[in-house]
């Protein structure tokens, strides 16, 4: 049996960590879901900066939106959903199965307003609607200013992937964001079900130490930190607000495992994957992982509900010297700095192709 089958019948979903039009042109999207249990897909402006600065896939929608005087970040975002909406509807058939648990894309607000609520609240919402998907999810990060801006696009009824968390204390953060909005929603009779997973980014934490320890060490931060969370998580579930929650028909937030891209080079390239098996969860990776579990992973079991060994594994981290709690916080600012970069590249290559563009006028149509 193919082991990307033996996670979906363990209950976990396989999400692909990339978009390109190549993949939806080509038919290797399609692939993925047939044979390799792909069932939703998540993107950031990293994978959109590789995207469109590989060659000129997007040229010609670029000059057509530019013939629409789009420019800048509005021109993209109608690129990105080009991508994404035609992705949305590949996923459609898992997410009507899933009875709207599973097959979602997900789209990211700009990085620049990471620090700003409203923006962030009103970009979300006015990104949903312009998808016009309802398995789309809008992503905002679980900085200090984000959690807000999560609550409140979830009570207006907007599905939210909460990124760049790194911590047990910054998860639970995202998911009683995530409980205040659906308790607004019940509490004035709206439709409680919006929605959420919650995006627990794992490899970075390996790069991070991964000078700063010894060799005994090396990898076993990222894991142990998911064990923690995964705790919390299972603990969450069982409280009685969760469960009233859940009495309401909402469909519970999910965790999410990001950065399960193996890094290091002589370690395993599925060890994240294989180490992050676990039911009602989800696990977005790479092309480059996805292909190596599905040729020679193994499903090892599942995890610990007690989280295992993690908090032996994070003391000795601790007296090497690492403070997990101020690695978080310097973790998600940094990975809000890099989206942040990546982002003004990709709006500077937008620019650059768009200056030697002649844009295509509105007379050729719109695209399909």
């Amino acid at each position: 049996m193919n082991p990307t089958q033996q996670l979906h019948d363990l209950g976990q979903s396989l999400w692909l960590d990339n978009i390109t039009r190549g993949i939806l042109d080509d038919g290797t999207l399609e692939r993925y879901i047939e044979a390799d249990n792909v069932t939703g897909l998540t993107s950031n402006p990293s994978i959109f900066d590789k995207a469109i600065s590989g060659g000129s896939d997007y040229d010609e929608s670029i000059s057509e939106l530019l013939g629409r005087g789009q420019q800048g970040e509005d021109l993209f975002f109608s690129v990105a959903l080009e991508d994404l909406t035609r992705a949305a509807d590949l996923f459609k058939p898992a997410f009507h199965a899933s009875d709207g648990v599973d097959g979602f894309v997900s789209l990211e607000v700009s990085p620049l307003l990471a620090d700003d609520t409203h923006a962030s609240i009103e970009s979300a919402v006015a990104l949903h609607a312009q998808a016009r998907r309802d398995n789309l999810f809008i992503k905002i990060p679980g900085t200090p200013a984000g959690v807000p801006a999560i609550e409140e696009a979830i009570y207006r009824g907007v599905p939210i992937n909460v990124t760049l968390l790194f911590s047990r204390e910054q998860y639970i953060a995202a998911a009683e964001a995530w409980m205040r909005g659906i308790e607004r929603r019940i509490a004035e009779g709206k439709d409680p079900n919006v929605d959420s997973v919650a995006s627990l980014f794992i490899s970075r934490w390996d790069v991070a130490v991964k000078d700063r320890v010894p060799v005994e060490l090396k990898n076993r931060l990222g894991i142990a930190i998911g064990q923690r969370v995964y705790k919390a998580y299972c603990e969450l579930r069982e409280t009685p607000r969760w469960k009233k929650i859940l009495a309401a028909g909402v469909h519970p937030q999910r965790l999410l495992w990001a950065s399960t891209g193996t890094k290091d080079p002589e370690a395993s390239d599925t060890m994240y994957v294989e180490a992050f098996a676990a039911p009602d969860t989800i696990n977005t990776m790479p092309d480059k992982t996805l292909l190596a579990f599905a040729d020679h992973g193994k499903l090892r079991g599942t995890m610990a509900k007690d989280g295992g060994d993690c908090e032996q594994v994070i003391a000795q981290f601790k007296a090497a010297g690492i403070d997990d709690a101020a690695l978080a916080g310097q973790l998600q600012r940094e990975g809000a700095e890099a989206f942040v970069k990546s982002w003004n590249d990709l709006l500077g290559r937008i620019r650059q192709k768009t200056s030697r563009m002649e844009p295509h006028s509105a007379a050729h149509g719109a695209r399909a």
